[in-house]
């Protein structure tokens, strides 16, 4: 598959309010295509978005790495 065929989804990061997303809100911030029991599960085989951190008792992500782990895993379908 080329680069070319694969989604642009830094708009996503356009309108976002934060340069970081909760785990809560990924549900919210995708349009509902991953579930929050999804990335949790894909963070504890290591096959999640890079760069997580814990901010209280929430875990985030910043939106650059979010926004490049869902275009490596994303293709447009024909």
């Amino acid at each position: 598959m080329t680069e070319t065929s694969k989604p642009n989804l830094k708009s996503m990061a356009e309108k976002w309010p934060s340069s970081f997303v909760a785990r809560e809100q990924i549900p919210t911030f995708t349009g509902g295509a991953i579930s929050t029991r999804r990335i949790a599960n894909l963070d504890s085989l290591k096959e999640g978005p890079s760069g997580r951190f814990r901010l209280g008792r929430k875990v985030c992500y910043p939106v650059s790495n979010l926004i490049e782990w869902l275009e490596s895993r994303a293709a447009r379908l024909n």
